[in-house]
């Protein structure tokens, strides 16, 4: 019986599989029965979307390494394959570091298994619904009015992450001032294009404190993090992360309660691209994530 460790930073957590003796084959089709995410596309050997890194808890332990002509190509062509490495498998039976997932079978031995994964696909999002159902506060009801408030929203983003970049940059935290200057910027670019579509903007407006977001800021700040000169870049992601699920659910409570078509139909496209950014955050956060959990193991091995 195998143990075969699956390991990436698009899933939660690692995730250890039994292959029974009789019945393994190759690292896809394990990873493929357990629901483990390696993305594939031909399946035989060609395409090299199915790369995977191989660690074998046990590196004095020797089988039959079965390199196909078609793996080897793959791997040299991606870089990720030595002469070296292709002579110590085929004469000394020493496994290479990289694989195609759907080409290495499964032997009578533990392994770990890391890939990267397809980031082009949909993460979960792991927001509430609260807000859909949400029936006090405002109510939008003409197409001006909601980009008004698109527009006070992502200004208001754009100002605050320009703040936290500054103060992370004094602080010496580049990396994390990097990643709110990125923020800021997305952030102006969406408000460029809310006012192109709108035309005109009614600068007065502004997002009521009735929706009770913490603070009573809009929806899209998290000022709780802004004295905050010591932060990670992973806090700095948890901190974007809550703003993006404010501006989330601030527009699917538009959505819920407007009784315009209009601005239902706007306000579920604005809710589409807040959506994304969540994802995009969470995937960030879940690499972040795994980065750091295996540094640290690395350096206590």
């Amino acid at each position: 019986m195998a143990n075969i460790t699956f390991s990436s930073p698009v899933m939660a957590k690692d995730v250890t599989v039994y292959a029974v003796a009789g019945d393994r084959g190759t690292i896809l089709a394990v990873a493929k029965a357990h629901k483990i995410p390696i993305p594939f596309d031909c399946q035989d050997g060609e395409c090299g979307s199915c790369l995977v890194q191989v660690e074998h808890f046990n590196p004095k332990a020797k089988s039959a390494v079965a390199l196909t002509e078609k793996e080897k190509e793959v791997l040299r062509q991606l870089g990720k394959i030595t002469k070296d490495e292709i002579a110590n498998a085929e004469v000394n039976d020493v496994p290479p570091r990289y694989r195609l997932a759907c080409q290495c079978f499964v032997r009578n031995e533990d392994i770990m298994v890391r890939f990267e994964g397809d980031k082009t696909l949909p993460q979960k999002l792991a927001v509430t619904h609260a807000a859909a159902r949400f029936k006090g506060g405002l109510e939008i009801s003409t197409l001006p009015e909601f980009f008004s408030y698109a527009a006070k929203l992502e200004e208001d983003a754009a100002l605050h992450y320009d703040e936290l970049a500054k103060a992370m940059a004094e602080a010496g935290n580049e990396s994390v001032a990097k990643l709110f200057a990125q923020l800021a910027e997305f952030s102006r670019m969406h408000l460029a294009e809310v006012k192109a579509r709108a035309g005109s903007i009614d600068v007065s407006k502004s997002v009521p404190p009735d929706y009770a977001w913490p603070d009573h800021a809009t929806p899209e700040r998290a000022a709780v993090w802004a004295s905050d000169t010591s932060m990670t870049r992973l806090g700095g992601l948890k901190a974007a992360l809550q703003g993006e699920r404010r501006g989330y659910e601030f527009y699917r409570a538009i959505e819920a309660t407007t009784k315009s078509p209009e601005v239902a139909a706007a306000a579920k496209e604005f809710v589409g691209e807040e959506a994304e950014h969540v994802r995009i955050l969470e995937a960030w956060i879940t690499q972040e994530e795994w980065a750091l959990k295996h540094a640290k193991t690395a350096e206590n091995a």
